[in-house]
């Protein structure tokens, strides 16, 4: 329980992102701009935290031993992440890219076979084909808030907002649980999200490059919600959510459940749109969509909790 509700708290930091971006993107600033300075804006309080508990030199000599590895997963989990999510805030709302977002949850639960079983070094794991079932339910309703809201517009434009989300769905626990591989358990969440924003740093740099030479530089506004960005979401949503699933990252049942509870970001999203934007409050038909979404992590959530609860009552017999 303690691991859920570090991912609940994770969720509302996380959706200081959407709201934003949403909010960058309105007053004209360039997504390039909002994807890299997060990172860089988040190396110095990383930085600060790992170097105050003394912690560095392990980071370093932990990179040191596989460093294609962790520029590898880390350009997959962060990189792959969110720079598709801040290119599709250019096409669609920032609550519908969190709902959209939720697809991550089936990404999480189809990447199983990819991972060793916890107490087999040559056995892979399974599909957990229960979890999946309730993720679906979860699809549905991403999938009824997409159609709702993008009815209206050219093909072109839906894919543009919606392609990007997946691709980060799939990248983000992918990335996160390739390296809690290669880590396993040697680093902490502090060490092991300044590393991998280390790791990540070609990309960023790219990124901005391309948009210092196409838009210019960022301006003050975009550079503080950049900021906020960063230290909300960057710094304290990450850490709790790598928290969370450091603790249950030996089993995948329950490290589903702590994914699934990022559902709870597309309620802090519309919340903060809604109030600080004056974002147009949702449809009748979108409203039905989100509540399948979060009935959807409600019965993900119960489902694992009874399968953990079967494992104790057979191991009181």
């Amino acid at each position: 329980m303690h691991a859920i509700i570090l991912g609940i708290c994770s969720a509302f930091f996380f959706a200081f992102t959407f709201v934003l971006n949403s909010s960058m993107e309105l007053g004209g600033g360039s997504w390039l701009w909002s994807a890299s300075l997060r990172y860089f804006f988040m190396i110095p309080f990383l930085l600060a935290i790992v170097c105050y508990n003394r912690q560095v030199k392990i980071l370093w000599n932990v990179m040191r031993e596989n460093p294609k590895a962790w520029l590898l997963w880390s350009f997959v989990g962060f990189g792959l992440f969110y720079a598709p999510l801040c290119f599709a805030s250019v096409y669609a709302p920032g609550w519908l890219i969190a709902g959209s977002w939720q697809t991550t949850i089936i990404a999480g639960t189809l990447l199983a076979p990819l991972f060793m079983k916890a107490d087999s070094r040559e056995e892979r794991a399974v599909i957990p084909f229960q979890e999946l079932g309730y993720s679906l339910i979860i699809l549905l309703g991403v999938l009824i808030m997409q159609t709702d809201v993008m009815s209206g517009v050219p093909k072109k434009e839906f894919f543009l907002g919606f392609i990007p989300i997946l691709i980060a769905a799939f990248a983000y626990p992918l990335g996160n649980r390739k390296m809690m591989e290669i880590t396993n358990g040697r680093l902490n969440a502090f060490q092991r999200v300044l590393g991998m924003t280390i790791a990540s740093m070609p990309l960023w740099i790219i990124l901005a490059l391309i948009a210092l030479m196409t838009d210019g530089p960022p301006s003050g506004m975009q550079s503080l919600q950049s900021l906020i960005v960063a230290i909300a979401s960057g710094v304290i949503a990450t850490v709790l959510f790598f928290k969370a699933t450091d603790l249950v990252r030996n089993d995948l049942r329950k490290l589903a459940a702590v994914e699934a509870t990022q559902s709870m970001e597309i309620i802090f999203a519309l919340a903060g749109e809604v109030i600080f934007l004056s974002v147009a409050f949702p449809s009748v038909i979108s409203l039905v969509g989100m509540g399948i979404v979060m009935a959807g992590m409600a019965l993900h959530s119960y489902g694992t909790l009874v399968v953990i609860r079967n494992k104790m009552d057979k191991r009181d017999c």
